[in-house]
């Protein structure tokens, strides 16, 4: 399974970020400042939204896991599911082996 790459670079992405929280103040709501940046940076207004909802968890301003803890639990997900495939294979090859030595064809 290969990354994608993201559409945008990181530069991109935390300036766009950066001056969504910088303007707020000079519009009525915060979607406002966003969909006036995304327009300015080419990207959809929820994409920045997005963007921008990460960043305020990052920096601790809103509920919900960061960056590096969303990796993490992907990474123990990832980990946990090749630990149920090995238990798999193994308990297959346990009962393949049981049957084996009782001299019995094996059925599944």
């Amino acid at each position: 399974m290969t990354k994608k790459k993201p559409p945008f670079p990181g530069e991109v992405r935390e300036r766009a970020v950066r001056m969504v929280l910088e303007h707020r103040g000079e519009h009525p709501t915060q979607w406002a400042a966003i969909t006036s940046v995304a327009g300015k940076i080419g990207c959809t207004g929820e994409t920045l939204r997005n963007w921008v909802r990460q960043a305020e968890r990052d920096q601790g301003l809103r509920q919900g896991p960061t960056t590096s803890e969303a990796e993490r639990i992907k990474a123990l997900e990832r980990e946990n599911r090749e630990l149920r495939q090995a238990n798999e294979i193994l308990r297959k090859a346990s009962a393949y082996f049981a049957v084996a030595e009782l001299g019995r064809p094996f059925n599944k």
